[in-house]
């Protein structure tokens, strides 16, 4: 059989050591790899290139579509873009797989019979990284969730659910507070779900969702979430199986794919030779069985699976009394590779000879809806008369007001000021200032730009707007906190 052209990075700190012995053991378990070596991270972010990445990098990844990436260092300030985010954008890997499971007794855990796996939406939510200084006082980041997104990532967990006799997908969100954004997450969640009768659906808020997981993680299997929790909530779970250095993360997109552990670049150890290569080693996995090597991927993972139940550690994982013998990060792959062929007597064998790759082309549907423009949210930057909501209310209603379009409300942090007293003593120097539809028809964008024209007319400081729109009828904004 041919081998199979991959693009693998060497990355900063501990990147290049537990690269060396992944890829070592790779070789000795029989994988077919034509490996394409790029260079990315700190020095070439160092060079000029503000995503840490040349052209030449990107030519090898839209060549072979494979990527097993070793951790890199993003240097601190002058604005660097996250690597990470700018491959899964460019190249839509928009499934971010990562499982979590316990090693017990090999490994100590308080949970031993967890076996979950997190899919995590990839591109979308708080990620997309817009975010903007509007005062001296305030920032803003912009939370992005579409449903052809929403839809992609559920389905897609549920079809791995069914592909791997999983018998349970949970949804985490905050749609109690973010109904519009999370909220339309819920929905999609709950819509597929119908599709998939065999497997149970549930659905928690994520705050008391990621508590009970913390608490009581084999009540899971998998486990779906928009981009933020999915980030926070996969190190909580991989922290629970013994150690984050373990944590695996598969990037997944209709035509491409990325392989890499969860864990960071660890300056502090690099150099030293004592790094534990596994995440790194067990992201080769699902790697293998995504270039149709399932048989490679069984080898080796049942090797790693030997050596830990031997007791074969390295030192963030050993434990005086459960562990026999600590190790270096050569040594450890060396243990690896005598174990090939081998499989653990207490922990339980994998199986994955005819396991096929996953088919990542997940169907999303086309929303029609009649949108109509009913009004606008003006913000301002607005420090006059001792910041008195009361003043600026009464200054709009008589000089900005127009025929078309009425002050309904301001809010300062989201909280309702005006009209009406409010007794809170702080307000920072955002006003959200809120203007519909005087007759409740739909308005014009040369009315918006009238009302506008009035605010600077006025000198106000008019910094950002967003226009409120009705779909099919229904609100397709959030309303004002007391309405």
């Amino acid at each position: 059989m041919s081998n199979v052209p991959i693009t693998v990075a060497y990355g900063d700190g501990i990147g290049p050591e537990i690269m060396k012995a992944s890829l070592l053991i790779l070789q000795e378990a029989g994988a077919r790899l034509d490996i394409e070596t790029i260079e990315i991270g700190e020095q070439v972010y160092l060079r000029g290139h503000k995503a840490g990445i040349t052209d030449h990098a990107w030519d090898s990844l839209q060549r072979t579509k494979v990527f097993y990436k070793a951790p890199i260092t993003t240097p601190q300030g002058g604005g660097y873009k996250s690597l990470n985010v700018t491959i899964r954008t460019a190249f839509g890997l928009y499934a971010n797989v990562r499982p979590c499971a316990s090693y017990y007794p090999a490994i100590d855990t308080r949970h031993p019979m967890m076996d979950i796996v997190i899919v995590r939406e990839n591109e979308e939510d708080l990620y997309a990284g817009i975010e903007h200084r509007q005062t001296r006082e305030v920032y803003q980041s912009i939370k992005l969730i579409s449903r052809p997104g929403s839809e992609r990532i559920v389905r897609y967990a549920f079809e791995f659910a069914r592909k791997n006799a999983r018998r349970k997908v949970t949804c985490f969100t905050k749609d109690n507070i973010m109904k519009l954004t999370d909220g339309t997450f819920h929905k999609v969640f709950n819509e597929i779900a119908e599709e998939y009768p065999e497997i149970k659906s549930e659905h928690w808020i994520i705050d008391i969702g990621t508590a009970k997981l913390a608490d009581q993680p084999e009540q899971f299997d998998v486990v779906v979430v928009p981009n933020l929790y999915g980030d926070i909530l996969s190190d909580v779970a991989a922290q629970l199986t013994g150690s984050v250095g373990l944590g695996v993360s598969s990037n997944i997109g209709e035509e491409m794919a990325m392989f890499e552990a969860i864990h960071g670049s660890a300056p502090d150890i690099a150099g030293r030779g004592i790094a534990n290569p596994s995440g790194l080693l067990l992201a080769a996995v699902p790697m293998l069985i995504h270039i149709g090597q399932g048989e490679v991927a069984e080898v080796l993972h049942n090797a790693w699976l030997t050596t830990i139940e031997d007791g074969i550690h390295t030192g963030d994982i050993y434990q005086e009394g459960r562990s026999v013998q600590r190790v270096d990060t050569m040594d450890f792959a060396e243990a690896v590779i005598a174990r090939l062929g081998r499989q653990p007597d207490r922990l339980r064998p994998v199986h994955y000879g005819h396991e096929s790759p996953m088919d990542a082309h997940m169907l999303t549907t086309s929303i029609t809806a009649e949108k109509a423009l009913v009004g606008i949210d003006i913000f301002l930057d607005w420090t006059d008369a001792n910041r008195d909501p009361q003043v600026l209310g009464k200054l709009l209603e008589s000089s900005v007001n127009t025929d078309d379009l009425k002050l309904l409300s301001i809010t300062n942090r989201g909280q309702s000021v005006y009209p009406g007293e409010t007794h809170a003593a702080f307000f920072v120097d955002q006003w959200r200032c809120r203007f519909e539809s005087a007759d409740g028809e739909a308005v014009t964008h040369q009315q918006i730009l009238e009302l506008l024209q009035r605010f600077d007319m006025a000198g106000l400081d008019f910094i950002k707007t967003e226009h409120l729109y009705t779909f099919d009828g229904k609100p397709g904004y959030s309303a004002i906190a007391g309405e």
